[in-house]
């Protein structure tokens, strides 16, 4: 019987096993769909399907600079425990260095990572491992000079937190005090002008409640929006925060006495924005129990 792409894709779906593997399945069963899923079951290479419900929140961010170019990837496990292993550790360095070649997280998926895709060595890596894993986002970052930062790292260029900061002018050390100040400071954007227009405005309303709260008068309330506004900005936005290693100065005066213009960072940190449902002991051996 023919085996076709719809049939290995299908099966993929089904059992979480990798392309080559679905389609070996279904070559050795004849085409026979429940006999494929058996057949990797018996292989140990269905146990994926059975993991990727479960949440992946732990994991690592791996760092990779070439030049101008930098790339930030998070791959997500479900214990921290995973997270130290070495076998993981190996496989994320990968995927960061086959990050620098792709334009998104679909091309990252189908590169080639030692004859496997990124996504069927992840597959592959879920059923030995014993853990869902993801690959949840990659990050990429251009300038004249592109510096590294890992925060809590587990190995090199990998960790907990990852930073990237592209610059003109000034040099690797102080690239690397800017870029430990957004590990530490988490800034959400880099200037005023790159501030998402919906949160400033969402900001203003809340301040705006807060202060009528007071039962001041509009024109009062006007003013003091003004400055509260101008405080939100410079708290928020990573020129314009006080420079974690001299807080005398900005970040962006900072900048200016070191010969550098700040052109653009990226910050990733393991889990962030992913919900983690907890249940108690008892609930968690009932869960067990009734398999």
């Amino acid at each position: 019987m023919a085996i076709t792409a719809a049939m290995v894709k299908e099966l993929r779906e089904s059992t979480g096993a990798g392309m080559m593997d679905a389609k070996k399945a279904l070559v050795e069963n004849d085409g026979n769909m429940e006999a494929a899923v058996d057949w990797l079951r018996t292989k140990g290479l269905a146990k994926a399907a059975k993991k990727s419900g479960r949440t992946a929140a732990e994991g690592l961010v791996a760092v990779v600079v070439d030049g101008g170019n930098g790339v930030a990837v998070e791959v997500n496990s479900e214990t921290d425990f995973v997270a130290k292993n070495g076998e993981f550790q190996e496989m994320v360095g990968g995927i960061a260095k086959a990050a620098l070649g792709a334009a998104d997280i679909d091309a990252l998926n189908a590169a080639d990572l030692g004859g496997k895709s990124v996504a069927d060595t992840l597959t592959d890596k879920i059923a030995t491992i014993g853990e869902n894993m993801s690959l949840r986002r990659m990050e990429k970052l251009e300038g004249d000079a592109v510096v590294s930062y890992v925060h809590n790292a587990a190995t090199q260029g990998m960790g907990k937190i990852g930073v990237l900061v592209a610059m003109n002018g000034g040099d690797e050390a102080f690239g690397k005090q800017v870029a430990m100040h957004i590990a530490a400071v988490n800034p959400a954007a880099l200037s005023e002008a790159d501030l998402d227009a919906a949160v400033v405005e969402k900001e203003k309303q809340v301040q705006m409640d807060i202060a009528r709260e007071s039962g001041k008068p509009e024109q009062v309330i006007e003013k003091m929006i003004v400055g509260r506004m101008k405080k939100f900005v410079a708290e928020s936005t990573l020129l314009n925060q006080q420079f974690v290693v001299n807080p005398d100065l900005t970040v962006e005066a900072a900048a200016k006495e070191a010969g550098a213009t700040i052109t653009g960072f990226v910050r990733v940190e393991v889990g962030e924005g992913i919900e983690v449902e907890k249940e108690d002991f008892a609930a968690e051996v009932a869960k067990a129990a009734q398999g």
